[in-house]
């Protein structure tokens, strides 16, 4: 087995786009042997909802695409970032405050939290930044299957 799978996707900043990353991930995932029909999938496609959403709706323009990458490091680890071209970090909004959006990263945060997890935002050599989450990996890992780039 590779000490690292690796596979990533770069879409356009579209609306369009979340249901394609969260369908791009779960396939990745079902092939590396995270059965799609638990509650760790859901969670995950949840999360990577979020993170796509966030870098359509509040890079304002300025990230006509966003990249999706996944790794699995030695069997243990599995990491999911989402990278966009804008510089702005995302903002954790208090939970007192009133608004119809924003709460996407307090959704994240506590879902990677709760699954043994951490988040990170990591700067990138463009100007942008990548969101990435970190959790444990619980699935029995399937045969090899070959790393994949969508670029």
């Amino acid at each position: 087995m590779a000490d690292l799978q690796e596979a990533s996707v770069t879409l356009p900043s579209d609306p369009a786009s979340v249901s394609a990353a969260r369908k791009f991930v779960s396939t990745v995932l079902t092939g590396w042997g995270q059965p799609a029909d638990t509650e760790v999938a859901d969670t995950l496609r949840l999360i990577v909802s979020e993170l796509a959403t966030n870098a359509v709706q509040h890079t304002r323009g300025e990230s006509p695409t966003f990249t999706v990458e996944i790794e699995l490091d030695r069997d243990e680890q599995l990491r999911i970032g989402v990278t966009d071209s804008h510089p702005r970090y995302p903002k954790r909004l208090p939970a007192a405050v009133q608004q119809d959006n924003g709460r996407g990263m307090v959704i994240i945060r506590w879902l990677t939290l709760e699954c043994g997890g951490r988040l990170s935002v990591t700067p990138t050599d463009e100007g942008g930044k990548t969101v990435w989450i970190a959790l444990p990996w619980t699935a029995p890992v399937r045969g090899e299957t070959p790393s994949h780039s969508h670029r």
